[in-house]
This record gives structure tokens, sequence and C-alpha cells, in this order.
């Protein structure tokens, strides 16, 4: 982009546009992941809806490239992208709740944190992600699993409108009534479609819930995930529990004695009668008694925001998912042998169930097309050293390869890394895909949004 561009692009827009001269220019493309380094032509921070349309407009209109950034945990770096434009949605961070109604609208810019504060004073959530600082836009857009996905689905399955600017410029509301082939493309589509300017969600009752985190040594892992494999999928859908493979942090709840130990382990969300709260986690023995065992009540905020201090902005990250219905003899094998070997203290591998009440939505009803998967697994290769960088990914990858043939071939597409190809976004989507792409070629015929997990326009019957 050329000085003169640069300059009109800030004239015609009310937000301010960083240039590559500007000393704000390194910070507006930092994100999330430190490992993505990426120099766009700009960085526009729209104001509002309007700003989006006119940015739309003028990026289009100029054939420049176009990313959004909604809170920039994107893994793969998507919200940034060399020589491009990206739309930056950092200021619409705002969140509206209508307690009688048990709504909220939500800006799209806002932060994971952002809801979950709004919302807990009226003994309201959604389910999300399991990291505050996430974006509810990123996060919602690809399908959204957390702690809450047993008891209420998945945060897709609480959106009830959207308002969307698309590749012509123009504004509209996506929900069942208005645009429901944009609205059921939203639900699971990633952002292919267009730039997501404000949620609408359905609120669920949701206050204090009971958290516990169970871990015994990692050379248990196939006595833990043998039993894991059996109770999770018929535990009742008020407890939640995602298997990790970890290194034990120094800092509590943990005691020192196993500080810096790899170990297995569970961590729970229930949702159910707080005064049950110790016999719905109480330590399980079927796996044999655990290294360490805590279970309390802690708000719902509170348990959202728990990794964040461990998972800061600015590590290196490179991941991969999958989806599995079932956990198989091999696949615990080969998490045992890649438990064993975690690459830093910060790699890890979880398995986050999406049964119960996810899986009771239809199979067509969202672009989301694995409703009969059990676990969304995803493996996290993590450092705050560059020089590891190289080492973190490769474990991820070669972790990957050995467990990909025993699951269900697609994965979440949030959890989709760089460089995976085009065969993995339509395993993703298996049968959905087509339809996707119908929709794509209905409200972004040119594909001016492809800076995603790329579903490309159908081409004209």
């Amino acid at each position: 982009m050329d000085g003169t561009t640069l300059e009109a692009m800030r004239t015609a827009l009310r937000g301010p546009v960083i240039g590559p001269r500007d000393r704000d220019y390194p910070e507006a493309c930092t994100i999330y992941n430190a490992m993505i380094h990426r120099r766009p032509d700009a960085v526009v921070r729209c104001s509002d809806a309007a700003d989006v349309m006119a940015a739309v407009d003028f990026i289009r209109d100029h054939g420049l490239e176009l990313a959004v950034r909604g809170g920039g945990h994107s893994g793969a770096g998507l919200c940034v992208q060399d020589d491009a434009v990206t739309i930056d949605l950092t200021p619409i961070r705002w969140v509206r709740v209508d307690p009688k109604a048990k709504t909220a609208r939500v800006g799209g810019g806002t932060l994971l944190g952002d809801v979950d504060h709004a919302a807990h004073p009226f003994g309201l959530g959604i389910p999300s992600g399991i990291v505050s600082t996430t974006g509810v836009g990123g996060l919602a857009l690809g399908g959204g699993h957390g702690h809450l996905t047993r008891k209420f689905g998945l945060t897709v399955d609480s959106l009830v409108g959207a308002d969307v600017v698309l590749a012509d410029g123009s504004f509209v509301t996506a929900s069942a009534s208005e645009h429901p082939d944009l609205f059921w493309a939203l639900r699971g589509g990633g952002g292919n479609f267009g730039v997501v300017t404000s949620f609408n969600f359905q609120l669920r009752p949701v206050h204090t819930v009971g958290v516990g985190v169970t871990l015994w040594p990692v050379d248990q892992a196939r006595q833990v995930l043998e039993w894991y494999r059996e109770f999770l999928p018929g535990a009742p859908e008020d407890l939640n529990g995602f298997f990790a493979l970890l290194t034990v942090p120094p800092a509590p709840p943990f005691p020192e004695d196993i500080h810096g130990h790899k170990m297995c382990g569970v961590v729970w969300c229930w949702t159910g009668d707080l005064a049950a709260v110790e016999t719905a986690l109480a330590p399980p023995d079927g796996p044999g008694a655990p290294t360490f065992h805590f279970a309390a009540p802690m708000p719902y905020p509170a348990l959202q925001s728990m990794f964040d201090e461990l998972m800061p902005a600015g590590l290196q990250w490179y991941w991969r998912g999958a989806f599995f219905d079932r956990i198989t003899d091999e696949a615990i094998g080969v998490h045992l042998k890649y438990g064993e070997n975690l690459p830093t203290d910060l790699s890890t591998m979880h398995l986050y169930p999406v049964n119960g009440a996810a899986a009771r939505i239809g199979k067509d009803d969202t672009a989301w097309a694995y409703r009969d998967a059990l676990w969304s697994g995803v493996i996290a290769g993590i450092d705050p050293d560059p020089d590891n960088a190289e080492a973190i990914k490769q474990w991820s990858v070669d972790y990957w390869e050995e467990l990909h043939p025993h699951s269900m071939g697609g994965a979440y597409v949030n959890f989709m890394g760089t460089g995976e190809g085009q065969d993995r976004v339509r395993a993703t989507y298996r049968d959905h895909y087509d339809r996707l792409a119908g929709v794509k070629r209905t409200y972004d015929p040119d594909n001016l949004f492809h800076a995603n997990q790329n579903v490309a326009p159908a081409e004209a019957s």
C-alpha cells in the first residue's frame, strides 16, 4: 500500500488507521501467539459497525487483502497477514445484558471475561472457552466449547442472532427468521461470511460452580484414560471434565513436591446442586488413588480465568486438533508416549467433552459437523522462548500424525494450525462443506473473506 492510499483510508474512516511507520504499529500487529510475525499494510481499529462497513468498502474497492481481528487469539495467526489490512474490532468491546429476557448483546471485539463479568451478577453466563482473554467472535464462529458444554451445549448453541457486515459493505442481521442460511453458516463456519460486529446470546443459569483438579503421575495415563473413556460419557451432564497431559506449574493449589512433575489429570466443573459438590467431585478411585486432588465451590468467572496467568499473551504456540468418538487402546499408547516426553513445561494435550447437550442439537441444524463426537482434542506445543519454537511445533506435528488414524478425521476449526491444507478444512465440515460453499457464493462470491480456514465459494451452476 502506498502512502497516498494509506492517507485516503485515514480520511475515509473514523477509527485510527495504523501504518508501518506509526509508533503503535508493533503493538497493533502483536497477537496472543508470539510465534506469528507478520507485517500487514495497515491495522484499522474500527470504532463501530459503520466504520467496519466503510473499511470493507475501501479494502474491496482498492483491491487490498483483508483480515479480521476479534480477540487476537487465533493460534494460526489468521487475524494478521503480510501485505493485508486487518480490521481490528478491539474498540467494539461491550456487553449489554437483559436480565429479564436473559440475553446478552456482545460487541465483536469483546473478550470472554467481559461477558462473564457482565452476566455473573444476574446468575447468568454462556458456554464458552477456558481462557477469559479469548475473543468471543473467533471462538463463537468456530463453534466454541468449554466447561459448560455437556450442560448447555456449544457457544453457537446459545447464539440467537448476529449483526454482520458483508463483502459488499452492506449490514444485515442474521437469525432464525432473517437470513437463516447465513445464520446457519455462522454457527461453526468460521469467519468466512463477513465481519460480525455484534452477537446476541441466550444466557444460561450459572453462578457458582464446583471446580476440581485431579492428578496422577503421567506413567498412569493408560489406567486413567481407560477409566475416563468409560466414566465420562455416562456421567451426569452437570459434570464436565476435560483430560489433560501437563507439567505441574509452580503455583497454588499444587504442593511444592509435585512442581515440575509430568502428570495426567482431569479438570472438573460441576453445575449441579452445590450441596452435592463433595460427592460429585470426590476423588475417583477407578484408576487408582490420585497424587493430588482439589475441589471447591468457585464463582464461574473465577473458573473461566483460572488459566489466564498460566497462559498469558506472548508465548510461542503451535497446535493441532482432532475429533474423537472413542479413545482406543492404540490412541492411549500414543498419549502415553508423548505425555512422557512433553517438550516444555507449558506444552499440553487436552480432550474436551463435546457430548451431552451439544450432542442433542440436530446434525444439520448448524455448520458444526461433529455432533456425534465425544471429545475435541488439542495438542499444543507452548513455550516463552522463541528458540524452542521449532521443537514444540515438531512435537505437536509428530504427536498429531501418530494420533490422527485413531480420530474421526476432522477437527475443531479453531484448533487447526497453519499449513494443514484444504483437505483438512473439508474433513472438518464433512457433508456441510458444499452447503457452506453455497452460502459463501451468496454472501461473498469473490472470497474477500479468505484469511481463515477457508471455504471457497461454490461455482455458479
